[in-house]
C-alpha cells in the first residue's frame, strides 16, 4: 500500500479465518468488520482491514495528565486481562456493532484461545470498590498495544483507564501507544498525529 502511494485507508477481505485476521494484526492494519444485506441472501460480512491515513500513537513522555484528573487517580485499580469477554460485549453495547460485528469478535475470541499467533487481544480495566467502572480491549502485536475499542460506566473512570494503562505499558518498556483514529481526547492525553509510513516504521520497530 506504501510502495504504491495507495491513498484510501480500506483493504476489504472475505477470509474470518483467526489466523489470517492475526496476521493482519501483526502486519500494522486496525481490523474492523461491517454487515451488508443482500435482498436474496441473509446477512453477510466483509473485512475492512485499515490503515489509517492519519494514526493517532502516545509516546509515554508526552503523557499528559490534566490537574483536575490528578486526584482521582488514586481511587481506582487497573487490572490487565480481567473480564475481557465482558468488556468486549459492553463496547458493543455502549457504541453497537456497526465495525465490532459478531464474526470479528469471535475470530478474536479464536485468536485469544491460540497462544501460537503472533498477537494476542487482551483487555484493561478500572475498578473502584471492587466494581469494574471503565474498560478496552485491543491487540498486543511484539511490544505495541492498540486501542480497538472502549467504554466508561462513570465520570472520569475512562480517562483514569487511558492514564494507568499508558503508565502500565511504559513500565513494560514498550515504545508507545497505537491509539489509532485521532479524536480530541487523544489529543489531549499527548498523542501525536502521524502519517502511515511514520507509523509501520515505528509499528515495525516495536517488533523486534
Amino acid at each position: 500500500m506504501l510502495a504504491t502511494d495507495y491513498d484510501e485507508e480500506f483493504c476489504l477481505a472475505l477470509d474470518f479465518n483467526p489466523v489470517f485476521i492475526a496476521a493482519l494484526m501483526n502486519a500494522g492494519f486496525l481490523v474492523m468488520s461491517v454487515a451488508f444485506d443482500d435482498d436474496d441472501a441473509e446477512e453477510e460480512y466483509i473485512l475492512l482491514p485499515k490503515l489509517h491515513l492519519v494514526r493517532s500513537v502516545l509516546l509515554f513522555p508526552e503523557l499528559h495528565i490534566k490537574r483536575s484528573l490528578r486526584p482521582h487517580l488514586s481511587r481506582y485499580e487497573l487490572r490487565v486481562d480481567s473480564d475481557f469477554d465482558y468488556i468486549l460485549e459492553r463496547c458493543v453495547e455502549v457504541h453497537d456493532d456497526a465495525w465490532l460485528t459478531a464474526p470479528l469478535r469471535q475470530a478474536i475470541r479464536e485468536i485469544r484461545a491460540l497462544p501460537w499467533l503472533p498477537v494476542r487481544p487482551l483487555s484493561f480495566g478500572v475498578y473502584r470498590d471492587g466494581i469494574l467502572r471503565a474498560g478496552e480491549f485491543g491487540i498486543l502485536a511484539g511490544r505495541v498495544y492498540t486501542s480497538y475499542s472502549g467504554y466508561y460506566d462513570e465520570d472520569n473512570a475512562g480517562s483514569v483507564q487511558m492514564v494507568l494503562t499508558a503508565k502500565y505499558l511504559e513500565s513494560l518498556g514498550m515504545p508507545f501507544w497505537d491509539l489509532g483514529m485521532p479524536l480530541d481526547y487523544k489529543d489531549d492525553l499527548g498523542a501525536a498525529n502521524i502519517t502511515p509510513l511514520q507509523f509501520v516504521e515505528l509499528f515495525r520497530e516495536g517488533q523486534l
